[in-house]
Formats: C-alpha cells, structure tokens, sequence
C-alpha cells in the first residue's frame, strides 16, 4: 500500500469518526473507564470481506492498543454467520469505534461482494468488469479498493489520471476527430484516452481517427456484436450503460474487451455484521 493510498484511510476515518464521535462518546463514558472487553465481528450473510484498512484505522485512532485477530482474509469469502474478527481492547474505546468499524466493513464488503458476482457472470470470456465514478462523495479510494478486493478492475480514479471523451466533449470541441486530436495532446498525462460512441457510424469515424479505445454507450446486443466485427482488433472495446448482471454473460459472449458497471457501486445492499461483547 503506497503512502497516498495510507493517507486516504487516514482522512476518511478521521472524518468519519468526527462525524460520530464529535466531543465525545456519552454513552461509552457510563462503562468505568479501567475495564476491558473482548468481542467479534460475525457475518450474517455470505459476503467477501473487505475494509480491512479502514477498521485497523479506527482502531489506531479511537482505541490505541486494540488488538485484533481476523479470521477472514481481506477479499476472502466468509459463509453467513461466520466469524470474520475478534477485538480486545478497553471497553468503552472498542464501544466507540464499534459503528464506525462496521460502516466501513458493512459498505466495503458489500462493493466486493456485488463485483464478485458480475466476475463470476463472466468468466471464461475475455471480459473484464470494470467500476465507473459514480461512487458516494468523499469514499472513492475505497470504493474502488473494494472493486479490486472483488476481483474487478478499476476504470480512471477521476477527471485528472485519463481522458474519456464522451458525446458532450465532442459537441464543445467541435466533432469526434477534432476532440481526440486535442486529448493526443496530452497523452503523457493521461493513462489512457478512451472515447465513448452510440453508433456504429461513430465507431467508424473513431477507427479513421486512429482511436485504440472506445467505449460503446447504450448499444444494442446486435449492434455491439457488428461493432466487434469492426473493429477487428484495432482497437479494444468497452460496453457500458444498459448492463444488468443478468445480461453480463451474453454481453460478454460477443467478444468486447470490458464491460462497466456502475451498479457494482452505486446500488449496493449493506452487508449485515455485528459486533457483540462477550455475554452480550
């Protein structure tokens, strides 16, 4: 983990526990202030776990001398009622970060698990399943952590490590050739340039202007199949908008390169963990 990546944690527990936290835990200070606990953290769903970092940070910010035990490795599988954690530590500090360690794992996990699906939907296919920015404000770092935990891939981190011109760039700069003239620019910058088509005619103008990635957007199943055809290696394809894990196989099956999906984020169901004290 590189230190950006380590400062990012950083920040967002810090903000996440001034959130809860404030001037102080009230009901944490009726527990007297020398006793100890020992609890775990219990799944009661199948799930792939992620978050790890996040709860190894609360910890170290609101319960210094915790100690901690996992059970599940991070991206590992945990069965529905299994147990991912123990904790010992002072009592009315685990009380504490108790919510906040959930949050992060209950919201992490759940990202992991939902691309750990639309991975398996597509496997034996050349496919990739990729994330998109539609992330909660604030959470993309781990969003997208999350994706990787699950076995997906992540698309840019945001609008300053790669360019995706998409059908309102084109319309300001005045059409599709012009737009990816002025990206080349700035290649040295950028990881990749992608630019995004709706039409097969589009893809066609995008192949003359030497184009080696494009994102087919909203297409028709026969449509991205023909766009296959055309593009015949020239360039790789990505398909997104539309996508529903239902559909992922028989997308997959027509040969394109990746496929995003902004549900692996943004329609999450919470993963259902808890975390119980010893006689609770």
């Amino acid at each position: 983990m590189d230190q950006h990546f380590l400062q990012q944690v950083e920040a967002d527990v810090r903000r996440a526990l001034e959130e809860d936290v404030g001037s102080g835990d009230l009901t944490a200070a009726l527990v007297p202030a020398g006793r100890t606990a020992h609890a775990t953290i219990v799944c009661r769903e199948d799930a792939v776990i992620c978050g790890r970092p996040w709860v190894m940070e609360t910890l170290r910010q609101a319960a210094p001398g915790a100690t901690v035990h996992w059970h599940v490795d991070e991206g590992g599988r945990c069965r529905a009622n299994g147990l991912v954690a123990e904790v010992s530590g002072s009592a009315r500090a685990l009380l504490t970060a108790e919510r906040t360690c959930l949050n992060f794992l209950q919201t992490l996990s759940a990202v992991a698990t939902s691309t750990a699906r639309h991975v398996q939907a597509v496997a034996g296919t050349p496919a990739r399943i990729l994330d998109t920015r539609k992330t909660i404000p604030g959470l993309r770092v781990a969003q997208k952590y999350a994706v990787r935990c699950g076995g997906g891939h992540n698309h840019r981190m945001g609008l300053h490590d790669a360019i995706l011109i998409k059908e309102n760039h084109i319309s300001a700069a005045g059409g599709l050739a012009a737009a990816y003239a002025a990206a080349l620019q700035y290649a040295e910058r950028a990881s990749f340039i992608q630019v995004e088509v709706e039409t097969l005619a589009q893809l066609e103008e995008a192949l003359g202007a030497g184009v080696t990635m494009v994102l087919l957007d909203n297409m028709p199943l026969e449509q991205i199949r023909l766009a296959v055809g055309m593009a015949a290696g020239r360039c790789s394809l990505e398909i997104s908008g539309g996508v529903s894990l239902e559909r992922l196989p028989e997308l997959a099956a027509t040969g394109v390169d990746r496929i995003s999906v902004g549900a692996l984020i943004k329609d999450i169901r919470a993963i259902d963990l808890s975390m119980r004290f010893d006689g609770a």
